[in-house]
């Protein structure tokens, strides 16, 4: 089995899942409770909590534990919203977001937000100037991804930092799920940002947990509520296994971090020499270092991405339609109709994302099964296509 869908899902790691059952049979206290049981479990609680923030370089109190990439962004976006709707009502997001953002701010439009659209270029990249021009004096929010999930553009997010020292009212959250570990943090994470968000299991760590990164001193309205937990912030018995092993999963990533991701781009890279000598086939990603290295795009002139995706399953490799959290609804990228990409091109694409696990010998044996498919796809398209 050769798995090339890092993007949706990693495998998670040994190490990591034996760091998690030892903690759900040894430490299986509630770390609200007052006895001895619960006091370990809130020590090493803190501890995970102190470690995921060394490794980011930020304060221990500015981590707050989530189920995962989609409640931090549904947090941000709606906590945002409630905390600062005195002040004003106007929320930027970019074009191409992950449904987690544009779903949540379509439902604020819904409650009376208002909800512009940063647009991007034919690349994928946000524009900023456009995004500075839709700045207003009741803007509270600028949410735009750091890795575009689907053809892992990275983001100006720097310029757009750099942009936003003028309004220091404004919250900037970047969701950063498909950030960390494969782009140098310094890229995501500069001092203007406000909020980030992260899933463990596009890290290696279990799936359902995640965290967030809160500047000291922004507001933030709690989306659940009830026992006080995450400074009462976030009520709900943590999940204290998950966490901890989630901390040791972001430690394993970082160590060697630099040498992993220029790993993984050398596969990338000769992934897409190869791709360039099919004719049939259109890249979508582009190739340099304003591009990350886990991801490619792509799509075989008049197939479909699903026929392409089940084609490589029957030989046992396993890519995807671009986002996963949509590759069951048979809808083309909305990533690629921002960057103006027809619907029928659209239609074709795949992802193919890769982790530091995969090998050359991956990347040669994919190679090797698409000429082989070739055929089959050409047959395809001479009697009509998949359209």
């Amino acid at each position: 089995m050769i798995y090339l869908d890092n993007a949706a899902t990693t495998p998670i790691d040994p190490q990591v899942l034996q760091t998690y059952v030892k903690t759900s049979q040894r430490v299986f206290g509630n770390p609200s409770s007052l006895n001895e049981l619960g006091t370990v479990a809130s020590r090493l609680l803190q501890e995970s909590r102190r470690q995921i923030a060394e490794l980011l370089m930020v304060k221990e109190n500015e981590i707050a534990f989530t189920s995962g990439g989609t409640e931090g962004d549904n947090w941000v976006l709606k906590g945002t919203a409630l905390a600062k709707r005195d002040f004003g009502g106007h929320i930027i997001i970019s074009a191409v977001e992950h449904p987690a953002v544009s779903q949540t701010a379509a439902q604020l439009a819904g409650l009376g937000f208002i909800i512009d659209i940063a647009p991007v270029d034919a690349k994928g990249f946000v524009d900023v100037l456009a995004l500075k021009k839709l700045i207003r004096e009741d803007t509270i929010l600028v949410s735009v991804m750091a890795v575009n999930n689907e053809i892992g553009a990275i983001q100006p997010i720097q310029e757009i930092a750099e942009l936003l020292m003028d309004y220091p009212t404004i919250h900037f959250h970047v969701d950063a799920v498909q950030a960390i570990g494969k782009v140098p943090t310094n890229l995501w994470l500069p001092e203007r940002v406000d909020f980030a968000t992260f899933s463990g299991h596009k890290f290696h760590g279990p799936r359902g947990i995640g965290f967030i990164y809160w500047k000291e001193g922004r507001k933030l309205a709690p989306l659940l509520n009830g026992g006080g937990q995450e400074n009462n912030q976030r009520s709900g018995t943590e999940n204290l296994p998950a966490i901890v092993a989630m901390a040791k999963a972001l430690r394993l990533t970082m160590e060697d971090g630099a040498q992993k991701q220029a790993y993984m781009k050398k596969n990338r890279d000769y992934l897409y020499a190869s791709l360039q000598e099919f004719p049939e086939v259109t890249i979508f990603s582009g190739n340099g270092d304003d591009f990350s290295p886990h991801i490619l795009c792509f799509g075989i002139k008049g197939i479909r991405g699903e026929v392409v995706v089940h084609a490589f399953e029957e030989k046992e490799i396993f890519l995807s339609t671009t986002s996963a959290c949509s590759s069951k609804k048979n809808a083309a990228s909305s990533t690629l109709h921002a960057m103006g990409v027809d619907d029928i091109k659209a239609k074709t694409a795949v992802r193919i994302s890769l982790t530091e696990t995969n090998t050359l010998a991956e990347m040669e044996q994919f190679l090797i099964q698409l000429k082989f498919l070739r055929q089959k796809f050409s047959k395809i398209n001479h009697t009509g296509g998949t359209r």
